[in-house]
């Protein structure tokens, strides 16, 4: 026990203990947070941290700490479902780019190269401005670019052990080509996609939180990061709480989310590719 403990790094320990602290916000926001997001209590506006309200109250008289909470759950669910999303998609391109090559792999990965030709937050920015502000359009513009670097691993990964003996003795056997992905292949490209997947959910959180920052994303009165950053910044001198408050909830997850990324990466030893 204690060599497995050894050799579990405080970058990993951190990196998962913070994860742990952003799902579990937005699992139990309702109950975890003091105060109801949306109050409105005018008489409290720009009131600085104290005991009542640790974080402050915004312009509006809302309890930031409580935005702040609820902010996890856009967060969570931008995050998990994009790269949920990616991650599949990904995987199937991927497969059949490398599986069967051929006009097939030309296709796929000349599609790749032209979305990576594009700066990913510009084309997500561009998405969401023809699509409308929304979180559902937020996710939609981010699976759009996000599933390119899961392709680029699954296709390297077939192309790598398509013709190894175990995978030709599945194929003399009969065994069918879904099956010889999800038994045969899939288990073991396994960990540079955890990996791929870590850091994608970092970059979720982020772009997500730029767009809302730019009035694309998610749209009041429901609390986002993003927007209560933009929301901040005419008070930066006058209510510095504001911005300091979801400015550090967007550093700490995504600090945190690139320490386990590293930790992973460096533990399974693969390298990355993706847009974010």
């Amino acid at each position: 026990m204690e060599g497995l403990v050894s050799n579990i790094s405080a970058p990993l320990l951190v990196g998962a203990l913070i994860l742990s602290v952003l799902v579990g916000l937005a699992l139990f926001a309702p109950w975890l947070a003091p105060e109801d997001p949306s109050e409105i209590r005018l008489e409290a506006k720009l009131t600085g941290p104290s005991r009542a309200h640790l974080f402050g109250m915004d312009a509006l008289g809302r309890d930031v700490l409580s935005r702040i909470i609820y902010g996890a759950r856009v967060s969570v669910l931008v995050g998990f479902t994009t790269v949920g999303v990616c991650f599949i998609f990904g995987t199937l391109m991927g497969f059949l780019a490398g599986y069967y090559g051929g006009v097939l792999d030309e296709a796929i990965m000349r599609g790749v190269d032209i979305l990576l030709a594009f700066p990913g937050i510009l084309l997500a920015i561009t998405l969401t401005s023809i699509l409308g502000p929304s979180l559902r359009n937020v996710i939609l513009a981010l699976c759009v670019m996000g599933w390119v670097g899961y392709a680029r691993i699954v296709r390297a990964q077939v192309l790598a052990l398509r013709e190894s003996e175990f995978v030709l003795a599945a194929r003399a056997l009969g065994v069918r080509d879904t099956r010889l992905l999800l038994r045969h292949i899939f288990p073991n490209m396994l960990a540079p996609l955890i990996v791929e997947g870590t850091f994608g959910i970092a970059g979720a959180i982020l772009a997500e939180a730029g767009l809302s920052f730019l009035g694309l994303g998610t749209q009041p009165p429901m609390p986002s990061w993003g927007s209560m950053l933009n929301e901040g910044r005419q008070f930066l001198f006058v209510s510095p709480h504001m911005t300091l408050a979801p400015g550090m909830a967007i550093m700490t997850v995504v600090l945190g989310l690139n320490f386990l990324g590293d930790a992973l990466r460096d533990r399974f030893d693969v390298k990355r590719e993706g847009p974010w």
